[in-house]
C-alpha cells in the first residue's frame, strides 16, 4: 500500500461518516461514496451529512461523491462501511473499478451473510482474492467515534504487517487500534454479539434487572466462543475488543440498534414493526438464523441464540422464550 493517495470510504451512513471523519483527522484525503447526489452535494457544500450524524462538522478534506469511478480515482485504501448483505455486490463493483488489484480493502461491517451464511472475511476472499483484506471491528458507536471520544478497536488481517501499515491511516488520537491476525474470531465476534444484544434488549424491556443482564452477557460470550472456536477461531479473541468488548457495549449502550430491536420486541411489537421502530438495518436479526444453523452444523447448544430465533420467527413471545430458558435443566457451567 502506498503511503500517499486518498482513502475511499464506501457508505455514507453513520458508520461510514464517522470513519471518514477519523481518516480525515488523521491527515488522509477522503472520498466518501454516498447513495445519491443530493447527499453528496450537501456534504460538500455544508461539511455536514444531512442524513446521518447531522451535528458533526466534517473536515473539509472529505469529498463526497455518488459516482464510483470518482470515488476510486487515485485511491490506495478502500473502507467498506455498508451492511453485510450488500458486501458481495458492492465490493465486486469496487474491485472492478480499482486501478491496482492489490489495493487493501477494510470491511467495517459485522454479521453473517443472510443468503449464504458466509462470514465477512469469507465474503471478502470470495470477491477479492488478492489477500489484501482486513476487518475493522470492536466496541465503537458511530456518534462517539465521530465526536472524537476515546475508542479502542481491532484491525485484523492474515498479514499483520499489512494491518500495521493500514492502521497508520487511522492515526487519530482518539481512535486506538489493536492489531490481530485471527480474522475468523474477529469476524464471528462482531457477528454473534449482535444476536446476544437483541436478547439483552428483550431482557431490559421486560425489566429483568442487572443480575439477569450479567448472566446474559456471561452466557452469551460462552455461546459465541463455542461457535467461534469450532470454526477455527482463537478462544482469546472472543475475550478481546472484537468479542467481549463489543458485546458489553452492544448489550448496554443506548445507541445499539440490536438492543433497540430487543426493547421493541419486549414492548409487544412484531418483527416488522420493531424493524420500523429502529429505522436502520439490524444486523443481529439477519445473523440470528445463520448463527443457529452454524451451531447446529457443529452440534453446539446455544439456548440464547435459539430463543432469539424463536421470537424473531414468531414461534413464541418474549416472555415464553424467557420461561423456556429458565426451565432448562441444571448442568455444569462450562460443559
Amino acid at each position: 500500500m502506498a503511503d500517499g493517495g486518498c482513502t475511499t470510504v464506501v457508505g455514507g451512513g453513520s458508520w461510514g461518516t464517522a470513519l471518514a471523519t477519523v481518516l480525515a483527522r488523521s491527515g488522509s484525503e477522503v472520498r466518501l461514496l454516498v447513495r445519491n447526489c443530493h447527499q453528496a452535494e450537501a456534504i460538500n457544500r455544508d461539511h455536514r451529512n444531512p442524513d446521518y450524524l447531522r451535528e458533526v462538522a466534517l473536515p473539509p478534506s472529505i469529498v463526497a461523491t455518488c459516482a464510483l469511478a470518482e470515488a476510486l480515482a487515485g485511491t490506495t485504501l478502500v473502507v467498506y462501511a455498508l451492511p453485510c448483505a450488500l458486501l458481495p455486490e458492492v465490493l465486486a463493483r469496487v474491485v472492478e473499478g480499482l486501478a491496482d488489484a492489490r489495493t487493501p480493502m477494510v470491511a467495517a461491517c459485522k454479521g453473517l451473510h443472510e443468503a449464504s451464511g458466509l462470514r465477512v472475511d469469507q465474503m471478502m476472499a470470495k470477491v477479492n482474492g488478492s489477500g489484501c483484506n482486513l476487518l475493522l471491528s470492536g466496541p465503537s458507536f458511530a456518534d462517539e467515534v465521530a465526536a472524537g471520544m476515546p475508542t479502542a478497536i481491532t484491525l485484523a488481517a492474515d498479514d499483520l504487517a499489512l494491518a500495521e501499515r493500514v492502521a497508520t491511516r487511522f492515526a487519530d488520537s482518539g481512535f486506538r487500534i489493536y492489531l490481530h491476525d485471527d480474522v475468523v474470531g474477529v469476524a464471528l465476534g462482531g457477528a454473534l454479539k449482535n444476536v446476544i444484544a437483541i436478547a439483552a434488549g428483550i431482557a431490559s424491556g421486560l425489566g429483568l434487572g442487572h443480575n439477569a443482564m450479567a448472566a446474559l452477557v456471561t452466557r452469551g460470550i460462552h455461546e459465541m466462543t463455542r461457535i467461534a472456536t469450532a470454526c477455527g477461531a482463537q478462544q482469546s479473541t472472543l475475550y478481546g475488543l472484537s468479542g467481549l468488548g463489543d458485546l458489553v457495549l452492544t448489550c448496554n449502550g443506548g445507541s445499539s440498534r440490536n438492543r433497540q430491536m430487543g426493547l421493541a420486541l419486549a414492548a409487544g411489537l412484531d418483527v416488522a414493526a420493531a424493524r420500523r421502530e429502529v429505522g436502520q438495518v439490524v444486523e443481529g436479526e439477519k445473523t440470528a438464523r445463520m448463527a443457529l444453523a452454524l451451531a447446529a452444523r457443529h452440534q453446539i447448544e446455544v439456548p440464547i441464540i435459539a430463543a432469539v430465533c424463536a421470537v424473531l420467527d414468531g414461534r413464541c413471545s418474549c416472555k415464553q422464550a424467557l420461561q423456556q430458558l429458565l426451565q432448562r435443566p441444571e448442568r455444569p457451567e462450562f460443559a
